[in-house]
């Protein structure tokens, strides 16, 4: 019983200490698996701890599961709308961008390292794929706001481009130790079967855990536990069978987590909980694997080729693979610095390792610190990039949180939470007097806090900076009550300098907007309606809120879309004229 008290002991340890470090992470902006990966290399042979963990075939089998775990987060909290945005360009990046990648990168490292082609382009494989687990974690809980296209086509590749980078790793691999069994009708029957049943099982598995989920009554934290079990089948069963588990899994998160119903509240809180513990176990149970001197002997030759990942192999791929989906310079520029490395090149250098490859030590001791440069570089600027390429947008007023009342099986209210800013809107006023949502229909703050307490509101009660009030509301009027309590001067400069000093109707008549500002327009542009004539001048033939073209010193941006990406409003910023 010794050593199973002493396991339980030290697991215990290492996890808490890694989430009680997430603290000090906040604080000097490092990226938290950046924290638990040095928890685990302190525990290590080489730091304090001295724990000697070599087992790779356990290490994998942990990375599998906190992998899967990971990306069924993901997929849950996926929203069907950003297919609509970026599915097409995602796609590309998944397959010819992983492609693109990993061949510029894998002719550098074999002539830099002096390799067999065949183990740099191995190399290459391996830490050419973006990862899921990092760009979900760090992306959104960055602080910064990008574009729905940006941030789709971001999390949509990380989830979809294993296949291609698990194909590539596996024929490689088959190359160097059974050349007499290497075939390109092989491989990609192999590629096909990975993508054909990654997206088959994704879609069987998520249709039936979504109408379970509908249909059984459960504790509330069964569900949760439901759709983490019926996960991993998922994602077990494709990979027994051939196809791509990752892929399936996360498709099987988005179909579930695209319904609305009573459980879905309760397994979001749940699953967030299982995330970080998957990610932080990884990252532990990986800083253990690691020997920290053996990755700094290859220090410099990762850092090389790490460069070279971020500022060439990358962007070459990304600038290459959406050169005809409408996204501007800067917009591609940051997709090409945003691509996170994370758990899974880790994970994919250890297949050689398992199946023998001759000098596989130097495959994981790469990847690993390619992974670290990765998230130190790359994961710490994410909103630095942001603001210097300009791709970033002003935050958006929204709800302190939300809650839904569900009055039967298939019907729910929703409740939602304010928190008063000072200076805003909603300061001084009567909880049941704000406007305008009360003068739409009969208003009622269904509940004030304030330091922490529930107050009981009389005809002289105003609120105060810092009161929560909870009020029942359709969706149509949430974020015109998020601007009401949170919107202060400073808000409203911020979105003055980006989308400009004028709200105008995007379906007005271009002609009638340019005789009042003095735009000048081609002929035929007259007669267009605002977005057409945006549209005609190089805006997205898909816009979102963000989108912007600059004419004659005009700029004109998306301000406002709907659910169904339809723009409600544009914003117009007209050049200062010298007088």
């Amino acid at each position: 019983m010794d050593w199973m008290n002493n396991l339980f002991l030290l697991g215990g340890a290492l996890l808490f200490l890694s989430v009680v470090s997430t603290t000090l992470s906040a604080r000097l902006g490092m990226p938290l698996l950046l924290v638990f990966l040095a928890v685990g290399m302190l525990a290590g042979e080489d730091g304090i701890g001295r724990i000697d963990f070599d087992n790779f075939v356990l290490a994998n089998v942990i990375s599998q599961l906190a992998l899967a775990v990971i990306l069924l987060d993901g997929g849950l909290r996926t929203q069907l709308s950003s297919f609509r945005i970026a599915l097409k360009p995602s796609a590309v990046l998944a397959t010819w961008g992983v492609f693109a990648t990993v061949l510029p990168l894998g002719l550098f490292a074999t002539f830099y390292l002096g390799l067999d082609w065949k183990f740099g382009v191995l190399m290459a494989a391996i830490v050419g794929s973006t990862d899921a687990g990092a760009v979900f974690s760090l992306l959104r809980h960055s602080g910064v706001r990008l574009n729905d296209r940006v941030q789709a086509t971001l999390e949509i590749e990380s989830g979809a481009n294993d296949p291609m980078a698990i194909f590539l790793v596996t024929a490689l691999i088959t190359m160097i130790t059974n050349p007499e069994q290497s075939g390109v009708l092989a491989f990609l029957w192999m590629l096909l079967l990975q993508i054909g049943f990654g997206l088959l099982m994704g879609w069987a598995g998520g249709m039936v855990l979504a109408k379970l989920v509908r249909r059984l009554n459960l504790a509330e934290g069964l569900y949760a536990l439901m759709i983490v079990s019926g996960g991993l089948w998922v994602f077990a069963f494709t990979n027994t069978i051939g196809g791509s588990g990752f892929l399936a899994v996360y498709l099987a998160g988005i179909i579930v987590g695209n319904q609305h119903t009573r459980a879905t509240e309760h397994v979001w809180r749940v699953m967030d909980g299982l995330a970080w513990l998957a990610q932080a176990t990884l990252f532990v149970v990986l800083g253990l694997l690691v020997t920290p001197s053996s990755v700094w002997e290859k220090s410099v030759d990762a850092l090389v080729i790490a460069v070279f990942l971020m500022l060439v192999a990358r962007p070459l791929a990304v600038f290459s693979g959406l050169w005809k989906f409408g996204y501007s310079v800067r917009e591609k520029a940051y997709i090409s610095w945003l691509g996170l490395r994370g758990a899974v090149p880790i994970s994919l250098a250890m297949m050689p390792l398992v199946m023998g490859v001759p000098n596989s030590e130097l495959l994981f001791n790469v990847a690993f610190a390619v992974v670290v440069l990765s998230l130190l570089i790359q994961g710490t600027t994410i909103p630095v990039m942001a603001r210097l390429l300009k791709v970033a947008m002003p935050p958006k007023p929204e709800p302190e949180g939300m809650h839904d009342i569900w009055l039967s099986e298939r019907e729910a209210v929703a409740l939602f939470s304010f928190k008063v800013t000072k200076e805003s809107e909603a300061e001084g006023k009567h909880p049941d007097a704000v406007t305008p949502i009360s003068e739409s229909f009969d208003l009622r703050c269904f509940a004030l806090i304030r330091d922490g307490r529930k107050i009981e509101m009389q005809n002289d009660t105003v609120l105060r900076e810092g009161d929560t009030a909870w009020y029942i509301l359709p969706d149509s009027q949430v974020d015109k009550m998020a601007k009401y309590f949170s919107e202060t001067g400073q808000n409203v400069r911020e979105n003055f300098d980006f989308f400009g000093e004028f709200a105008v109707d995007p379906y007005v008549n271009t002609g009638d907007l340019a005789a009042a500002y003095g735009l000048k327009l081609e002929d035929g542009e007259a007669g267009m309606s605002l977005l057409e004539w945006f549209q005609s001048r190089g805006g997205s033939a898909q816009p979102v809120e963000g989108d912007r073209i600059v004419v004659d010193g005009f700029s004109l941006t998306v301000k406002e879309t709907d659910q169904n990406g339809v723009v409600k409003s544009m914003g117009l910023k007209v050049p200062r004229r010298e007088s």
